[in-house]
């Protein structure tokens, strides 16, 4: 597993590197040189500018005596912005049920299988809710991860109410001393207010299945998107309370750098990465591994 994140940040690294190569192999630093030019090099990353500031502003001169000096006070400014690293996964006394949102296209069932395989490996048993009832191919491509997972699913006909298939998977899972329920849900632009509204609905309608359940809520972001993720991420905190995020297709993109933004400006960690189509490229999320793929 190590290391699969610096492999995928080889893109974003190489236009990150290419452009601070000559600050950090100096032995002296001109400050207005260096900070112009970490700024260049971080918007070609997708940080955002917010992100970007904390990241400069006043770095101790100290530090500026040098390209390496420099370079080691960026990667501390870069650590600090994490957030605490979020609490292990279930399950509770009863089923673990995590409810996965996201816009279209971002990966989610994809997430949900890879997700479903890891946790039968471990030894779990499960469902997969097939929420995404719109869609017509979401729910045959949840069973096929659910046969390739081990992994038992609950689907009904297309056009039924997400809810209450949500609702039966939690209820499903409780009566068979099921261990998980990954609840899949359809994709909807985070500019939708109708299909937002149904999205706190799925959440409401979970807990009474299970008391106190969905017990965890990821967000999925496609790294792809940079900056638009943000936006979409702030949309969907208003309606559901999102514990972490898992950001997909980081191996596709120049723009890994939107991790750092994430990180700084929505304070939600974080828990997983995905670096490849193989069903063990979805990585749990390592800050320092990335911070060190990125400088280095």
């Amino acid at each position: 597993m190590f290391g699969k994140i610096r492999a995928g940040l080889q893109k974003t690294r190489e236009v990150f590197a290419g452009r601070v190569a000559d600050v950090f192999g100096r032995d002296a630093v001109d400050d207005e040189y260096s900070i112009e030019t970490l700024e260049e090099a971080l918007l070609g990353a997708d940080v955002g500018l917010a992100t970007i500031e904390k990241l400069l502003n006043r770095l101790p001169r100290q530090a500026r005596s040098g390209g390496q000096g420099l370079k080691a006070a960026l990667e501390e400014r870069m650590m600090a912005l994490w957030p605490p690293t979020p609490p292990p996964e279930g399950p509770p006394p009863g089923p673990w049920v995590n409810l996965v949102v996201g816009v279209n296209g971002v990966g989610k069932t994809t997430t949900i299988g890879k997700l479903a395989a890891a946790r039968t490996a471990g030894g779990q048993r499960g469902i997969l809710a097939a929420g995404d009832t719109f869609r017509a191919a979401a729910a045959e491509q949840l069973e096929i991860w659910s046969q390739r997972a081990g992994a038992q699913i609950v689907r009904q006909k297309e056009g039924a109410d997400p809810a209450a298939v949500a609702f039966d998977a939690v209820q499903t899972a409780v009566s068979r001393g099921l261990d998980f329920v990954l609840i899949d849900t359809a994709g909807r632009l985070h500019v939708k207010h109708n299909l937002m509204e149904e999205l706190a609905k799925v959440h409401r309608v979970v807990g009474r299945a299970c008391p106190g359940a969905p017990h965890q809520v990821s967000l999925v972001l496609d790294a792809t998107t940079g900056q638009n993720g943000l936006s979409q991420a702030v949309t969907f905190m208003d309606k559901v309370p999102v514990t972490d995020l898992v950001l997909t297709k980081l191996d596709g993109t120049a723009k890994g750098g939107i991790a750092l933004s994430i990180a700084s400006e929505l304070q939600i960690p974080i828990r997983y990465v995905g670096v490849g189509e193989k069903v063990d490229d979805l990585v749990p999320f390592d800050a320092k591994e990335y911070v060190q793929g990125l400088l280095n």
